[in-house]
C-alpha cells in the first residue's frame, strides 16, 4: 500500500473545513456570553435576596412598620420564608431525632430488592427473609425526606414553638420581602 500515493489523492475542501472552523468559532463565543449572562444572573439573584431579605426588612423594622402602602396602591410587607435541607453528613442524627420525637412518619423509607427473571414467587416474601435467601448484598435500603415536607415540618415546628435542631436540619429562617401591585 502506497501512503503517498494515496494522500495525493485525497483532496480536502478548504472552504467547508474554513466554514467549519468558523462556526466552531461562533459557538465558542456564544459558550462564553451564555457562561458570562449566567455569572450576572447569578449576582443579581444574590442582590435581589439581600434586598428581599436583609435591606427592606431592616429598613422597615427600623420604622416599626409592618405593612407599608405605597401612592400607586401596592402595599409592602414582611413575611416570614423557611428553608430546610439536611446536609448528608446530619443525616443520621436528623432521622434518629425525628423517630425519637414521634415524627418518623415523615422518612419514606424505600427497600430495593433485585431479582432474576425467574425469581418472581420470591418477591412477595419478608425482608429479612429475603436477606437470608437471596443474600444482603441484593437487598438496598434508602430513607429519604421530600424537601417540600421537611420544610412543612421544620416551618410548623418553629410557628408552634417547639424545639427542633436548627443545625441538624439545615433549617434557615429568612424574612421575605412581599410586594403587591395594585391590579
Amino acid at each position: 500500500m502506497d501512503l503517498e500515493a494515496e494522500s495525493a489523492a485525497i483532496k480536502v475542501d478548504t472552504d467547508a473545513a474554513k466554514g467549519i472552523a468558523l462556526s466552531c468559532n461562533e459557538l465558542l463565543e456564544l459558550q462564553k456570553q451564555i457562561e458570562q449572562v449566567e455569572e450576572e444572573l447569578k449576582k443579581l439573584k444574590d442582590e435581589e435576596r439581600l434586598y428581599s431579605e436583609k435591606v427592606i426588612p431592616d429598613l422597615l423594622h427600623e420604622a416599626g412598620i409592618s405593612e407599608l402602602k405605597l401612592t400607586d396602591g401596592s402595599s409592602v410587607s414582611i413575611r416570614p420564608r423557611y428553608y430546610a435541607k439536611i446536609a448528608e453528613r446530619n443525616k443520621a442524627e436528623a432521622f434518629q431525632w425525628l423517630r425519637d420525637n414521634n415524627h418518623g412518619d415523615i422518612i419514606k423509607n424505600n427497600l430495593t430488592i433485585e431479582f432474576q427473571r425467574s425469581e418472581d414467587n420470591l418477591a412477595t416474601e419478608v425482608l429479612e427473609g429475603l436477606k437470608k435467601q437471596v443474600g444482603a448484598d441484593r437487598v438496598s435500603q434508602k430513607e429519604k425526606i421530600e424537601p417540600s415536607t421537611l420544610t412543612a415540618f421544620a416551618k410548623e415546628q418553629i410557628i408552634q414553638g417547639k424545639f427542633i435542631p436548627m443545625e441538624t436540619f439545615g433549617v434557615y429562617v429568612a424574612n421575605k420581602t412581599i410586594i403587591k401591585k395594585k391590579e
